[in-house]
């Protein structure tokens, strides 16, 4: 009785070990499932942070209305981002290249770009202009810059603009790839002009005491969007389109425009 005693101890320890054995596996499968479950995607956003109002650095932190917009509806919307700054030329290349998921850079929705990216419902209404050095008097429309140089920023609908109608008006074009040097070009008189966003360029001269001055009529109408590379991505963009609606409806969208283009 006692050897069978012992065996019948034995066999129920043998029992209560595999069973606590299998309860530490479930509980190991469990926490990785959990963890699994927690584990919210961060969706990285390309910007340009050359581009006020939009987009610029002050103190190193990212400013400006597409990173407080993109930031708002992020939060609104319950989704992780985080941002990647780089020349704005780059940003489509990148979504191609998967190093991007989402990007907002004052870019303007185009036909060209609607090939390779989706876009949001539009979130800027903005515009071409042409900008001469504060002293320039002869210039007053695009039709004086025949045989003169032109300054635009690369991969931007102003430097697309400036190419389109080059032989029409005559001019030579310069293309930078940030804005700062782009300004710097008029300023100094190595060239006579240069195409930008009016608001962007508007702001840069207030801001920054830029010996610039805008001429003439808007060039064009354009729309700034939020894109997502072309069939990726889908779900993210109707929350961007969901998240802009609510800022719209609550004046969280107001309040953004005005804290960077108040009169």
């Amino acid at each position: 009785m006692k050897r069978f005693g012992i065996f019948m101890m034995m066999g129920a320890l043998m029992l209560v070990m595999a069973a606590c054995g299998a309860e530490k596996g479930n509980s190991s499968t469990g926490s990785s499932d959990t963890s699994t479950g927690d584990d919210k995607k961060t969706y990285i956003v390309g910007i340009d942070t050359t581009y006020p109002p939009f987009e610029f650095e002050v103190d190193g932190e990212y400013t400006g209305i597409d990173i407080d917009l993109i930031t708002a509806i992020a939060e609104n919307q319950g989704i992780e981002i985080k941002f990647d700054a780089m020349d704005f030329g780059g940003i489509i290349p990148a979504m191609q290249a998967d190093q991007l998921d989402i990007a907002i850079a004052g870019m303007s929705i185009t036909d060209d770009r609607k090939k390779v990216v989706n876009f949001s419902d539009p979130y800027f209404e903005a515009g071409l202009t042409l900008v001469v050095a504060a002293e320039t008097a002869d210039i007053e429309s695009i039709e004086d810059l025949k045989g003169k140089t032109i300054a635009a920023k690369n991969g931007t609908t102003g430097a697309k603009f400036a190419q389109e109608h080059e032989a029409e008006y005559g001019y030579k074009l310069v293309l930078f790839d940030d804005s700062p040097a782009m300004f710097q070009e008029v300023s100094n008189g190595s060239a006579a002009a240069l195409i930008e966003d009016y608001p962007v360029i508007s702001y840069a001269i207030s801001q920054n005491d830029l010996d610039l001055q805008v001429i003439g009529d808007r060039l064009n109408g354009d729309q700034y969007g939020i894109a997502v590379l072309k069939g990726k991505n889908s779900d993210v963009l109707q929350k961007i389109n969901d998240g802009l609606q609510d800022l719209r409806d609550s004046g969280e969208y107001d309040k953004i425009l005005a804290k960077y283009l108040a009169e």
